[in-house]
């Protein structure tokens, strides 16, 4: 058989045809080539003295953007492995015969990907993006010289390098005698003379991709001032998560950068994703950068804090890569601007941002907290330039590429300025630091990273390292802040009840579960219920295929509590989880005494409906839910009864089934089905029939069943991200596979 398929994770397979010189990646999650490297599949090799790495030349795109909640298609590494790692690009190579990495698949897909490589090359790719952006037309003059320097002097289109094969109803030849055919969406079938292989991406309900490489449990304590390290490898190494770091605040969490699988990580901190309170980006390359929707899976937009030319040159990455427009960026974050140059005042975590040369738009940190003594500081330093490439870049011809002797002078000063804590790139090559640049450096401790290898004995003298979820405490907490996020949720839950009253739960322990320890069992009247402050927890229900994740701020087997029943879920930690435990006799003494328990209780019941639901089971707390079901309208539809729906509101079937005409054509929407939300995505959709859908008027319903209808507010569920995310992805999920739960639209 001249065909070989393997398959390497979930939504990931290798296609090797030696006879055609082809070797085929299908599927382009978050480090795909992370899975080739401990498949074995990528190797080096060596070829007429050179040493170089074997792998992938092709990759077959996803037809899906996104597949539970997570990108598919993120070809910028692969691409970069194909070019540089494997030679196909360098000049004198054995391997750059001529031939070029080969992008496989729909029309739409292989443009969206040549833009989202295009800014993870280059970023803003012209002065007048920069002044845009906020930059001084002199400024801008001299960071595209920068910029021209790493682009060797031309910013160059990625079909330019890349060849692009779309698919069409029929084969597709993709060269060599290869042929490629969609069967159905995400299934595709592979030819070469009489063999043929099918290659199937489509994830399953609950199917995650997973992570490359093995992360340990760790218990993170909330300091006053502390760095946990999430990372210091780089986008190749398959042993550690790229380079990255948590800053903690006053026990509040701070990310830097959202690497790819950041969410594996915050799971093995016992970091739920509720309780990050912002990220600092330093620039848009995928291995600081692919995590970043990861983050979308909260009930609130994150802060985030970016100098204005690294978030135009994020959001224009972003947005490239899921053919949307750039103002839905704000849409699913807080947008908080930082000052280049200046120390900008976070509630007392102060953060300065510096300009450092790189191909796209790049910052490092430093950070101070003031303290006895002075200020107590940590500088991260993240893709830096080593000053042999600085070095080389120098020059006094300002019509020249490079940059002046001047800013080659305050860049190292920069990197050299001492703090208690640094930690520095020290990947090398054309675009990274080098270790030996900071031997003299006088910063109290010296981390290294952002590096694949073991580090040379020179490299160990220098600094140190910085393994997966180690802590560096730079001002410890005196205080329980943990405390203090209980206090600030039950006030969000009954904001009526006086502060002093609220302390008669508070007076409680906050307990800590182990990583995968059952918290509470289903068919179990619950003697406590828990409030959730840190950590993820897993909600199981009798479903045995149906599980949601919850995240601080959330109560758990509340309503079993307060009717005294045994509880329907199971709820079972799944890193390192700390929790209020609160009596159930007291908490059902609070209620009946401090808050209107009709009220409560009715309210409850809409919530535990609207729980129940795919789109508002994961990430959404107890007071998120609680605004969502005061506003919800519940319908009931008897068989053969007609329903029509409210434009302004996101109709959502709770039971039955209900029928729906568009002229010839038929529709039966089951459970869980939605519709109303195209019009927050409508304007920018690619099919017309989409747009044209969005233009109809309200539409009208027959129910088959006994139907159950939720209704709420469209403006307020586009306000929650991680619904928002859900509702964008069943909005590009036009394909008769889509799990129900998912594709949801009826369009």
């Amino acid at each position: 058989m001249s065909i070989r398929k393997l398959v390497v994770a979930n939504g990931i397979y290798f296609v090797e045809i030696p006879e055609a010189g082809l070797f085929l990646l299908c599927g382009t999650p978050a480090d795909s080539v992370k899975h080739l490297f401990r498949r074995g599949i990528i190797q080096t090799t060596e070829r007429d003295g050179v040493t170089f790495e074997n792998g992938p030349n092709a990759i077959l795109l996803s037809d899906s953007m996104v597949q539970n909640g997570h990108l598919c298609n993120l070809a910028e590494f692969p691409i970069l492995q194909m070019l540089y790692r494997q030679g196909m690009l360098l000049p004198n190579h054995p391997n750059n015969t001529g031939r070029r990495p080969r992008l496989i698949g729909t029309p739409e897909q292989l443009a969206a990907q040549l833009r989202y490589i295009h800014r993870g090359n280059y970023g803003l790719i012209s002065a007048d993006e920069m002044t845009a952006a906020g930059v001084g037309g002199i400024e801008a003059d001299e960071l595209m010289r920068m910029k021209l320097k790493f682009a060797f002097g031309q910013i160059a289109k990625p079909d330019a390098f890349v060849d692009c094969f779309p698919l069409a109803t029929h084969a597709t030849e993709i060269g060599d005698g290869v042929t490629v055919s969609r069967l159905a969406h995400n299934l595709f079938e592979i030819r070469h003379g009489g063999d043929a292989v099918q290659v199937d991406l489509n994830l399953g309900r609950h199917e995650p991709y997973p992570c490359p490489y093995p992360l340990s449990h760790v218990a993170i304590d909330r300091h006053y001032f502390a760095v946990v390290h999430t990372g210091d490898g780089d986008g190749w190494d398959y042993n550690r998560p790229a380079m990255g770091s948590v800053v903690i605040h006053q026990g509040r969490v701070f990310l830097i950068d959202a690497g790819p699988n950041i969410h594996y990580s915050l799971d093995a901190l016992g970091i739920g994703m509720k309780e990050v309170a912002g990220i600092f980006h330093t620039h848009c390359h995928d291995d600081h950068f692919a995590g970043l929707t990861t983050l979308l899976q909260c009930d609130q937009p994150l802060q985030y804090f970016a100098t204005p030319l690294v978030r135009a040159s994020v959001t224009r990455k972003f947005c490239a890569l899921l053919s949307i427009p750039e103002s839905e960026f704000a849409k699913y974050f807080d947008i908080r601007d930082l000052e280049e140059g200046k120390w900008n005042d976070i509630m007392g975590l102060e953060v300065r941002p510096t300009v450092s040369p790189h191909p796209v738009e790049t910052t490092i940190f430093n950070f101070r907290v003031l303290w006895e003594g002075g200020y107590r500081t940590y500088a991260h330093l993240a893709d830096i330039a080593s000053f042999g490439v600085i070095d080389a870049m120098t020059s006094s011809d300002a019509s020249a590429p490079g940059m002046s002797p001047e800013q080659a002078k305050a860049i190292k000063a920069t990197y050299l300025e001492a703090a208690d804590l640094k930690k520095i790139d020290i990947g090398g090559g054309m675009i990274h630091g080098n270790a030996a640049d900071f031997a003299t450096d006088t910063s109290t401790r010296l981390l290294l990273a952002h590096t694949a290898r073991d580090l040379t004995d020179a490299e160990r003298r220098i600094g140190s390292g910085a393994p997966f979820g180690t802590l560096d405490v730079l001002i410890p907490g005196q205080q329980n802040f943990l405390l203090r996020d209980a206090s600030e949720f039950l006030k969000s839950y009954f904001p009526a009840v006086p502060m002093e009253r609220l302390h008669m739960l508070l007076n409680n322990r906050i307990v800590t579960f182990n990583p995968e320890t059952i918290i509470a069992s289903a068919g179990k009247v619950p003697l406590e219920i828990y409030l959730l402050l840190a950590g993820k927890v897993e909600m199981l229900t009798q479903d045995p295929a149906d599980s949601h994740f919850l995240f601080s701020g959330s109560l758990l087997a509340e309503s079993a509590a307060i009717y005294n029943l045994p509880s329907e879920e199971t709820y079972r930690s799944v890193g390192f989880v700390q929790a209020l435990r609160l009596p159930s006799d007291l908490y059902r003494s609070f209620i009946e005494r401090f808050f209107s328990s009709s009220e409560l209780i009715e309210v409850r019941k809409i919530e535990e409906r609207l729980r129940r639901t795919f789109l508002f089971s994961d990430a959404v707390t107890n007071s998120t839910l609680f605004s969502l079901a005061r506003n919800c309208r519940i319908t009931q539809v008897a068989p053969g009864e007609h329903f029509f729906g409210d434009q302004e509101q996101l109709h959502l079937i709770g039971t039955g089934r209900l029928s729906r005409s568009d002229g010839d054509a038929k529709q039966v929407l089951g459970q869980d089905q939605f519709w109303g939300s195209d019009g927050l995505f409508g304007a920018f959709s690619n099919n017309a029939n989409d747009r044209q859908t969005v233009a109809q008027p309200t539409r009208t319903f027959i129910a088959l069943d006994s139907c159950e209808i939720y209704s709420v507010p469209l403006a307020l569920v586009s306000r929650i991200p991680v619904v928002r995310w859900k509702l964008f992805e069943a909005f590009r999920s036009s394909h008769p596979y889509a799990a129900p739960r998912y594709r949801g639209t009826a369009r």
